[in-house]
């Protein structure tokens, strides 16, 4: 049951959300993505480089257990993903912009989270492990749930008329967010590893995590002011640093 959760059910409902997102794009919104890539370039270099420097900086100073160090570093090595997307839709930010980030992103951390953790082990818990990450595996659940997905949407959206879309993207507006929050629900409370954690013993952790949030919002926002991008990638870099 749980193997069919993980392998299944998580994975359909992102390629969902993803078909979901894409039925109001076209391919002219990611032709300007990547005809002035400054943003995009911003905010990968945002999420892979600064938001582990200020998690660094922050778990080294704050008063916690090592492993919850670690925890948080784990968090700051992986860059926005599907909810990341999902809210930029709902808040209207640049979708295609936060859409190519998460795929730039996705492959990526194959190379940083395993740097990242391994450092990590080894300034808090004086281990020196090796991490890796499987890369058929790790780029199969990109095409699969992100891509694969996006292409369907876009194609639909493009080569469909208004009349056939139109019915399908209102729901959308409330059924997209619905299955996310499913999900995320169903890993936190259903998953057998995560069914003896008592969460309010954890509450130390949230103050941190708060912080952390905030600041890399901030600075995610502040990234794009000085590079001189337009409000909306500002605004779509802030929501990718902060989720």
């Amino acid at each position: 049951m749980q193997q069919s959760f993980v392998d299944f059910i998580m994975p359909f409902a992102i390629a969902l959300i993803m078909l979901g997102i894409s039925l109001e794009l076209k391919f002219t919104d990611f032709y300007r993505v990547f005809i002035q890539p400054k943003a995009v370039i911003t905010g990968v270099i945002s999420q892979m480089i600064l938001i582990p420097l200020i998690g660094i900086l922050l778990v080294y100073f704050w008063p916690i257990d090592p492993i919850y160090k670690i925890g948080l570093m784990l968090l700051a090595a992986c860059p926005g993903g599907t909810a990341s997307n999902l809210v930029t839709k709902l808040l209207g930010g640049r979708v295609a912009l936060s859409i190519s980030l998460t795929a730039f992103n996705s492959f990526i951390i194959l190379f940083t989270i395993p740097a990242i953790l391994q450092l990590s082990l080894n300034v808090f818990l004086g281990k020196d492990q090796s991490v890796e990450l499987n890369f058929r595996e790790t780029t199969a659940q990109v095409f699969y749930t992100v891509i694969i997905p996006v292409s369907i949407g876009i194609l639909v959206n493009e080569f469909s008329s208004e009349n056939f879309t139109r019915p399908i993207k209102k729901p959308l507006k409330y059924l997209l967010p619905f299955i996310l929050i499913i999900a995320l629900l169903a890993v936190v409370f259903l998953e057998e590893d995560n069914k003896e954690i008592i969460y309010f013993n954890h509450l130390n952790l949230l103050i941190p995590l708060v912080i952390f949030n905030i600041v890399t919002i901030l600075i995610g926002y502040k990234m794009g002011k000085m590079m001189r991008l337009n409000h909306d990638a500002n605004y779509t870099i802030a929501i990718e640093m902060g989720l």
